[in-house]
């Protein structure tokens, strides 16, 4: 960057939205130029080594972008990306002794009779859902609710005829009733499940990949996530940060560019339109202008875009306000890591998970819904960190390195993450830094509710424990906005064309030939490659960019002045 360079696209923000666009947008031919602050892309895909040989993720783990197009029409297998696939995804622990394996991709009938032993008639409840949809089913509605760009703005539609609602009727007439549109994912556990524990991590389960289970209207959006969780039930070998390389690759081998050490100061608007950036004075180019004759494209999040890199003078007052106002009351996660040199033996494991089956995710304790609603209540209410006891401490503990050697040398084990919710910083009542205070308060009650689960988890057992609070989370990572990925509420108001608000719910702003392509858009959060490929189908729509034969529409796609697509049309 000797002078000032010009590329067709600047792409602002290397995480995995700016990473995956410009592969899309290298392969159609424009050359596409990434500017990431740090000094690596990938953003929340990171991998870190805590200790020589030990490897965590700080932020992003599961691979929630099984049902991807860009997986095909990228060939990310050309780029080294290589999958793990677990054996056992999700189980129950209480502290009674219970624990119940919720299935398994290779052995559904442990999950099957685990539950028989505990409420038969729940193998009635969201199983049938999951049977009925099978896996064409369920990448289909996938598809539906992620990776389908929001209708034209003015398009009439009935909620019931919305792309997810179709694929449910279209693939489970028999389960469809009107009252099904406006139920929350409560709603439904209580309508069709009656096993306690079955509804704790359920309900945890949807609030931890998103979409809250008290939203109302969310049914699908909350059931979606776990799917999400589960589909193709694997992550990449190596971690997070193979996928992130993968992407990188790709574009770079389409023709792009990617400069780290690069923080933007201003996006350059000439007569209303964006025509390139210029560079902070702490970039390793001070300065520097880099020039975009056909788009700029922010993959940081909406309102450091629009309210911090666009002077105020080419926004009018309202919408500035509006931009003010957007919610970032999503959730956030307190993150924690532990080196151990035995991997838990929960109470019941004997009977529950065979040798050869070791649960790679726990949610526990999931004695009572009521304990759900209570940490809630703490984090959205009260806007504080948990209370301290049991009954406020419901939390997902994961282990990877069963499936992943990786992650640690032989003879030690991984934990990671384990999560508990906590409010966004800028939401505690508290003070952003209450928290971050708290750290060895919440460490300590976790490790010993881990104890009360697991009691060979003793302290000659654990070797080492590392923290990663929401405040960390966004120290680390600008991109984390409220200390996750969940961005924004997955809410009703704030989904599909209304996302972050409606001025912007197909990605494009105010500002001709500037484009959204950011964890605030829709679906936003870590549905890997969504937004990107949602995002495409309106720079196809502006003439940006022309792909090949490798670029497929989404099936429920609504082009300007076209009308909504029926399930089986």
């Amino acid at each position: 960057m000797v002078s000032d360079p010009r590329f067709d696209v600047v792409v602002i923000g290397g995480g995995h939205n700016g990473t995956t666009i410009a592969a899309y947008l290298a392969k159609c031919g424009l050359s596409t130029c990434v500017l990431e602050a740090r000094p690596e892309c990938g953003g929340g895909q990171e991998n870190t080594e805590v200790s020589p040989g030990f490897r965590i993720d700080p932020h992003a783990t599961y691979l929630y972008g099984g049902a991807a197009p860009g997986f095909e029409q990228l060939e990310l297998w050309k780029y080294g990306m290589r999958m793990v696939y677990y054996q056992s995804m999700a189980g129950i622990a209480t502290l009674d002794g219970q624990v119940a394996n919720m299935g398994s991709r290779w052995r559904p009938d442990i999950g099957e009779e685990s539950m028989r032993k505990n409420s038969p008639q729940d193998l009635e409840g969201p199983n049938r859902i999951f049977d009925q949809l099978g896996e064409a089913g369920t990448k289909e509605l996938l598809r539906a609710l992620f990776w389908t760009p929001p209708h034209p703005a003015g398009t009439e539609v009935e909620p019931r005829d919305l792309p997810w609602w179709q694929v449910f009727r279209k693939h489970m007439p028999n389960l469809w009733f009107d009252e099904l549109v406006d139920m929350s994912y409560l709603d439904f556990l209580d309508t069709f499940v009656h096993w306690e524990p079955l509804k704790a991590l359920n309900a945890m389960a949807a609030w931890y990949c998103g979409a809250h289970p008290a939203w109302d209207g969310m049914l699908l959006q909350s059931l979606g996530g776990i799917l999400l969780f589960t589909y193709a039930s694997g992550a990449p070998r190596g971690g997070m940060h193979t996928y992130a390389h993968a992407i990188i690759r790709c574009a770079l081998a389409h023709g792009a560019r990617m400069v780290t050490n690069a923080p933007v100061d201003e996006i350059i608007v000439r007569d209303g339109r964006a025509v390139g950036v210029r560079l902070a004075e702490d970039a390793a180019f001070p300065g520097k202008t880099v020039w975009a004759d056909k788009a700029v494209i922010s993959a940081i999040d909406v309102q450091h875009t629009m309210l911090g890199l666009i002077g105020r003078g080419h926004l009018d007052p309202s919408f500035i306000q509006r931009i003010s106002d957007i919610s970032l009351k999503g959730g956030s996660l307190f993150v924690m890591s532990v080196v151990c040199r035995e991997l838990p033996r929960y109470h019941g494991r004997d009977e529950a998970f065979p040798e050869e089956v070791y649960p790679s995710c726990v949610v526990a304790p999931a004695d009572s819904l009521e304990w759900v609603k209570r940490q809630t209540r703490d984090a959205y209410s009260y806007r504080r960190a948990p209370e301290l006891r049991p009954e406020h401490l419901t939390m997902m503990i994961c282990t990877h390195d069963p499936y992943d050697s990786t992650r640690c040398p032989d003879g030690y084990h991984v934990l990671s993450p384990i999560y508990l919710e906590m409010p966004p910083p800028i939401y505690d009542a508290s003070g952003e830094h209450q928290v971050n205070q708290q750290k060895e308060e919440i460490t300590s009650a976790a490790l010993a509710l881990l104890r009360q689960l697991a009691p060979n988890m003793t302290d000659g057992n654990i070797v080492e424990v590392f923290v990663n609070t929401p405040e960390d989370s966004e120290f680390r990572n600008t991109g984390m906005v409220g200390g996750n990925w969940y961005g924004i509420r997955q809410s009703d108001d704030q989904w599909f064309g209304n996302r972050p608000i409606p001025e912007l719910g197909r990605y494009r702003t105010p500002v001709d030939g500037l484009y959204l392509c950011n964890q605030t858009s829709h679906p936003g959060g870590l549905c890997l490659m969504a937004v990107p490929y949602n995002l495409m189908h309106v720079l196809i729509e502006d003439g940006v960019a022309e792909p090949g034969g490798w670029w497929y529409p989404a099936p429920y796609y609504v082009p300007p002045g076209g009308s909504p697509i029926r399930a089986g049309e």
